[in-house]
């Protein structure tokens, strides 16, 4: 059995395509080649500046090792293959740091919800050991909030012994 030719078709997961999409990844959210060697510093990959540049753009590339390819994985919090695939076609740098946003967002209010859950749920538990205090929360909530339609609804939470 013949070994296939490296240079007739472009790898699946290469180095290569883990150079390019450091690059793009670190585009896409708007950092210098300094603030990511300096993010990776801070993960425990000691890298200055310019070993970011020339695994990005030097002729020859320089070489990522594996230590600093788990570290690029972990600073972009993506998965070690998905860092080594190709970049994706049909989405240009825009579109990659709006839907970067997006993510940030969607996890930002998953991590709000979570807490309001937590918050309201502590609550309701408060309220069966203190069933004479139901007036005081709400007062309480519309005095912090300053809304009586958002302080219903808060408190309706709170009744229904939870957010979800």
């Amino acid at each position: 059995m013949t070994e296939p030719d490296p240079g007739s078709a472009p790898l699946l997961y290469s180095e290569g395509n883990a150079a390019a999409r450091i690059a793009l990844e670190r585009e896409t959210r708007g950092w210098s080649t300094t603030e990511l060697a300096a993010r990776m510093t801070k993960a425990g990959i000691p890298m200055n500046q310019t070993a970011v540049w020339r695994m990005e753009n030097g002729k020859p590339r320089r070489k990522i090792t594996l230590d600093e390819a788990l570290g690029f994985a972990r600073v972009f919090e993506l998965p070690l293959e998905e860092l080594m695939s190709p970049p994706l076609d049909g989405i240009d740098l825009q579109g990659r740091r709006f839907v970067q946003e997006a993510v940030e967002a969607f996890y930002e209010s998953r991590d709000a919800q979570d807490r309001l859950h937590r918050a309201v749920t502590t609550i309701a538990a408060y309220l069966k050991a203190h069933p004479d205090s139901s007036t005081g929360i709400h007062t309480q909530c519309l005095r912090l909030m300053g809304e009586e339609r958002d302080a219903r609804a808060l408190t309706e939470y709170i009744e229904d012994g939870g957010y979800y």
